[in-house]
């Protein structure tokens, strides 16, 4: 697995994307695109994101978004990344599909943010746990506080009852495989980070604010769901265009390494 350097975009400003931090919403037009080889036109790997209707509401958050936070930026800004930084082949354009779309088994990196208030119904539960139990990995990302991460696991146990979640050590190959990181990764959102916080605060119950990454395993050791705890590794991936030092800070230092690694630790485990 071929894979360069870490380096900011030349692209006549910093990273890709406009975003919604002082500036206009970008479009696909303010991306990068590149060439796919015609042998793999049929063989990339493309980034999913879930769509989910269902959102429990609550005090103290902000998470009216669900979904679509940090939507369309961050997955196509990560999906160039990856193309850019190692020798997968990566598909120029990441989609967006429901737990219960037949495709899913087509794809078998799925990605779901905001998921501290959303709930599974029983077909979602159902077709999760089959994506998984067939080679799949989701990402749950951005999910703050005792609350969000009590409903996360409450959601979890509706796929895998039988199965509990465990942490990650630092030795895991998620943190050193390509990139290895000297200690678990947080990343605060940039409206977090612009007002002076290292996490966020606007999530209830933030007692323990240490960044967690639990995982739930399948019958020979390997990660099946990562549940990326107390951070928004998105927003590193979505932001990059609109703060040198929040890409130097967290995107290029947190956000791309671990995402790089969780998905080259998908393709070789």
């Amino acid at each position: 697995m071929a894979v360069a350097a870490l380096a900011p975009a030349q692209s006549g400003r910093y990273g890709f994307g406009g975003g919604r931090f002082g500036r206009p919403q970008s479009t696909r037009a303010d991306y990068p695109t590149w060439e796919v080889k015609e042998r793999f036109e049929q063989d990339v790997l493309t980034f999913v994101r879930i769509q989910y209707s269902s959102y429990t509401g609550g005090s103290g958050s902000r998470r009216g978004s669900g979904w679509r936070n940090d939507y369309p930026d961050s997955d196509i800004n990560f999906s160039f990344r990856l193309q850019e930084l190692t020798s997968m082949e990566v598909a120029t354009d990441p989609i967006a599909m429901r737990l219960t779309d037949e495709r899913l088994l087509d794809y078998p990196f799925l990605y779901l943010n905001a998921p501290g208030r959303l709930e599974f119904s029983d077909d979602e539960a159902r077709a999760l746990r089959r994506h998984l139990l067939n080679g799949g990995l989701l990402m749950m990302d951005d999910f703050w506080g005792r609350e969000e991460m009590e409903n996360v696991f409450h959601e979890m146990r509706k796929v895998f009852p039988e199965r509990e979640p465990v942490e990650l050590p630092l030795e895991h190959p998620i943190f050193q495989l390509i990139y290895p990181l000297e200690r678990k990764p947080q990343v605060p959102s940039i409206q977090a980070w612009s007002q002076g916080y290292e996490i966020e605060p606007w999530h209830g119950d933030m007692s323990d604010p240490a960044p967690y990454f639990k995982a739930i395993l399948n019958d020979q050791g390997q990660v099946m769901a990562l549940m990326c705890h107390n951070n928004d590794l998105g927003d590193g991936w979505e932001r990059e265009g609109e703060s040198v030092e929040y890409f130097k800070r967290y995107a290029e230092k947190w956000s791309y390494p671990v995402g790089i690694n969780i998905m080259v630790y998908m393709m070789t485990h």
